[in-house]
């Protein structure tokens, strides 16, 4: 056990982290409090994402458009808790929560993932209500993200906070972000920006596993989580190399 975070040290090894909490494409949608509700009864962490709304909560949302979950248009940003609230998910009658009330359902019964969506240049908004909101959270929970500069946020204010810097190869499958240069993207890739970070552990794509860099800072006491593991033959051939894993698709 580490001493300084206790409990939510411990879970960044066992048990698996539920992507997006444990839902289905027939059941419970990505991010909703069923989901979440799921995964506490099934024994997973969780992973979520959060992003603000126009009036400044904190929502557990992924994509920055509705458009693929709800069915509207325009950006989350650009409505208000309210409306949000109003939305439904996947066509289900669950709505887009507020990181407030998912940390009501969860309490102590799960480790929670927090991953800011935190776009470059706006860094302050969204960590300061996170960090509002997680003070008063008697779980266990640790705030992840691919934005080294949120990380330094909370590495200058409330270094307390436990922190997860994400990345991944930068290439490939997933589509690299626009507003990165290319000499951005390949210096995030060799992990670079954990300077710019300081985390206390790393959240990485498994299409980088296994990697030199990632295994030296392995070595040195800097735990490894992979994502997203969709099968369990992937987790077969990364599991040497991290401590964990977040899952989706399957009983992990």
């Amino acid at each position: 056990m580490n001493a300084r975070f206790g409990e939510a040290w411990d879970l960044l090894f066992h048990p698996p982290v539920a992507h997006r909490g444990l839902w289905t494409k027939d059941g419970a949608p990505e991010n909703s409090l069923a989901a979440f509700q799921a995964a506490c009864a099934a024994g997973y962490g969780i992973e979520l994402d959060v992003q603000l709304s126009a009036d400044g909560e904190a929502m557990v949302f992924h994509d920055s458009r509705l458009k693929r979950m709800t069915g509207a248009e325009g950006r989350l940003g650009d409505y208000t808790a309210a409306e949000l609230s109003e939305l439904r998910l996947a066509g289900s009658d669950e709505r887009i929560p507020t990181l407030l009330e998912t940390l009501a359902l969860v309490g102590r019964r799960a480790m929670i993932h927090a991953e800011l969506k935190t776009p470059y240049g706006q860094v302050g908004p969204l960590e300061q209500r996170v960090h509002d909101l997680l003070i008063d959270h008697a779980g266990p929970v640790c705030v992840i993200g691919f934005n080294p500069y949120s990380h330094a946020w909370f590495a200058e204010r409330f270094p307390g906070v436990l922190r997860g810097l994400d990345s991944y190869s930068y290439s490939g499958a997933i589509k690299p972000p626009e507003h990165l240069s290319e000499e951005q993207r390949q210096a995030f890739a060799r992990l670079e920006h954990v300077e710019i970070a300081r985390p206390h552990f790393l959240a990485l794509h498994i299409d980088m596993l296994p990697d030199e860099r990632a295994a030296a800072f392995r070595a040195g006491g800097m735990p490894v989580v992979g994502w997203t593991v969709r099968e369990p033959a992937q987790w077969e051939a990364v599991r040497e190399h991290c401590d964990n894993l977040i899952f989706e698709g399957f009983a992990a």
